[in-house]
């Protein structure tokens, strides 16, 4: 799970909400979005030559016809922006859409199998960088002559960035550039919805099965708890996610967030632990079981992820749940809390 986050892995009452943010979100336009540049989505033409997160120049010769996916999130976009016909490998982790689960597993967490790829007849490689795919796989499907783009979203910005560069480099810039628009306007209404209410301190627990890990400093999960209207509790390290407990003890959370439930941890359990009784969450009762996969998952269902982390944090604020809908044959819902 730590490795799905460091390599995936930057006063209102009552509705609380901006009125024109919302009607913006519901637009689709974004008011003053801080939250990704907005390039206009021409047709692209082929050759193209893009440059990737890595800051490496990749040229595509022609449209891609069949795209290899090597990160669960950029599956995700692919299959959102309408892509998913052409999409024909993909990693053991893709789980969404339910269409992904007919695709050619290529890839593990450790491994790439570059001959499958080959094998397939793949144009095109969207892959993760920070380590997220081996590199040498990644300079050796390079070397056979396959285009392979590499994207690493850092934040929130990032995360859009990258939906627009995924469609530029697969030959469907505009509903791409459509999905961000769409994605960078709600997490605008979200910004409007919980600026200027208190901020509680915000314990997110990404394993605690041995050591206790967490949000780094100026992480990705750190910006997303900021943005919904926590103060996260982060380790005090841009490169760690392990906090000690003592230092957790004397920080004190007022909420406490279970991105590790799909490993069976429940609030139950948490306050049973021995140590963590005098925690203010522990004894307020505010333990949450959260879906780290939508909370952290840089793709479609990001917004999603936000409105969890809303509804955990400030239940008063009475945002709905966003239905968990197949992003390749809907549009976002419009967040209106």
């Amino acid at each position: 799970m730590l490795l799905l986050v460091t390599a995936a892995v930057a006063g209102c009452g009552g509705s609380g909400s901006s009125p024109s943010a919302i009607a913006l979100a519901s637009a689709g336009q974004s008011p003053g979005s801080t939250t990704g540049t907005q390039p206009s989505a021409s047709p692209a033409s082929y050759p193209l030559t893009l440059t990737d997160d890595e800051g490496t120049q990749v040229t595509i010769p022609t449209a891609p016809r069949k795209i290899v996916s090597l990160t669960p999130a950029t599956t995700e976009i692919l299959f959102a922006i309408g892509l998913g016909p052409k999409v024909v490998g993909r990693t053991e982790a893709d789980d969404f859409p339910a269409a992904a689960a007919t695709v050619e597993t290529v890839a593990s967490f450790t491994a790439v199998d570059v001959e499958k790829i080959v094998g397939l007849g793949a144009d095109l490689v969207i892959a993760g960088g920070n380590g997220f795919n081996p590199p040498d796989s990644i300079a050796k499907l390079r070397s056979l002559g396959i285009p392979v783009v590499v994207v690493y979203a850092k934040d929130v910005r990032g995360v859009l960035d990258d939906i627009r560069l995924v469609g530029r480099a697969a030959g469907a810039g505009s509903p791409a550039a459509d999905l961000a628009t769409s994605m960078a306007a709600q997490f605008d209404a979200v910004r409007a919805a919980t600026a200027g209410i208190e901020r509680p301190l915000v314990f997110y627990e990404i394993d605690a099965s041995s050591k206790i890990y967490t949000a780094a400093d100026d992480s990705f999960l750190a910006e997303m708890i900021t943005i919904a209207g926590g103060q996260p509790l982060t380790t005090g390290s841009t490169t760690s996610y392990e906090i000690s407990l003592e230092k957790l003890v004397s920080a004190n959370p007022a909420v406490i967030l279970l991105g590790d439930t799909a490993s069976g941890v429940m609030p139950g359990q948490v306050a049973a632990r021995a140590g963590w009784g005098t925690i203010a969450a522990v004894i307020s009762g505010s333990i949450y079981p959260v879906d780290d996969v939508v909370i952290t998952r840089p793709g479609p269902r990001l917004v999603q992820g936000l409105v969890d982390l809303v509804r955990a944090i400030h239940p008063e604020l009475g945002f709905p749940p966003l239905q968990t809908a197949d992003p390749s044959l809907a549009p976002a819902t419009p967040v209106t809390p």
